[in-house]
């Protein structure tokens, strides 16, 4: 990996601290405001971004969407980013346990407190979409205690700002790699952990369906489910408005009797909680995260049949 310039990431966390003081003089749905013009900005300039976009759209949904349909989801999925990056930065200061009523509603979640108030460990997974970060805010807010499987920052100075705003709400932070152990500790525990669970995988994931389409998916939620027999919980936060309102809801929670005694238990799990991911995004695929290169591994047998044709050619 190519050294980082300690300079220009230290400007850029400069400027995102002066950015979040003068934005905090204004009430979060002004910045929102800001945050869909900044969206519009990168998906009128971004091109290589917006194509992508589109591209992943097309293999979701095939022909069944329009090109000005595909063109419109493209265009509010990055407006929705842009505005969640605003609400990241300020949520800290706006989701208390006082406060999280005002924004937040709550759906199909007696079931999973129930899990989460047993203390006998679960993992707990979403996606790429929506507002995934107030997920965790909203549930320290609640008094669950849970640990965030995350993958740091590159530039180390927003990391660490990042680290301190959500540990300051009671969210504990695990970096992914290297992180085995003490996953399989909080677990053995009876500790909540919690995964953003639509990340590619690589050439050595296991590859299940997402869309119709083969996609690489990690291996080690389904296998520390299996291990620790803990259900797991797949659940969301959706935006409800253009004002920081959200809807958090759980569609699924897999128990470990309906995996045991399966041909294959982790194939199982990895594509049962990844057809629930799919599930949520089809109710408002304008809230993924379209960019993101969910197909960009390819399975073994595509990627051999894909060499033999271009030694034929």
């Amino acid at each position: 990996m190519r050294p980082r310039n300690t300079i220009v990431d230290w400007l850029v966390y400069a400027g995102v601290r002066i950015y979040c003081m003068i934005s905090l003089m204004f009430p979060i749905d002004i910045n929102l405001r800001t945050g869909r013009w900044l969206g519009w900005i990168w998906y009128k300039l971004m091109a290589r971004h917006r194509n992508r976009a589109e591209e992943h759209l097309r293999f979701a949904f095939g022909d069944s969407l329009s090109r000005r349909e595909r063109d419109r989801l493209v265009r509010k999925s990055m407006q929705q980013m842009t505005m969640m990056a605003i609400e990241v930065l300020q949520t800290p200061r706006i989701i208390s346990e006082w406060t999280w009523p005002r924004h937040v509603q709550l759906k199909n979640l007696s079931e999973a407190v129930e899990v989460l108030l047993d203390r006998r460990g679960a993992i707990l997974l979403t996606g790429h979409y929506g507002n995934w970060e107030l997920l965790g805010f909203a549930l320290a807010a609640l008094g669950f205690k849970m640990t965030a499987v995350m993958r740091p920052l590159d530039n180390a100075y927003l990391n660490d700002y990042l680290m301190d705003q959500r540990q300051a709400r009671g969210l504990d932070l695990l970096y992914k790699k290297g992180a085995t152990q003490s996953a399989e500790d909080i677990l053995e525990d009876g500790g909540l952990l919690c995964f953003i669970a639509d990340q590619n995988a690589g050439s050595k994931g296991l590859f299940v369906d997402f869309f119709g389409r083969q996609a690489s998916t990690y291996k080690s939620i389904g296998l520390l489910a299996i291990r620790h027999e803990v259900p797991i919980i797949v659940g969301y936060a959706r935006r409800l408005s253009p004002q920081f309102e959200y809807e958090i809801g759980v569609n699924r929670i897999i128990r470990p009797h309906e995996w045991q005694g399966r041909d294959d238990e982790l194939l199982w799990i990895t594509q049962e909680y990844t057809r629930a991911i799919e599930a949520f995004v089809r109710e408002a695929p304008e809230q993924y995260l379209w960019i993101h290169r969910r197909w960009k591994s390819r399975p073994p047998a595509e990627r051999v049949a894909a060499a033999v044709a271009t030694a034929a050619t």
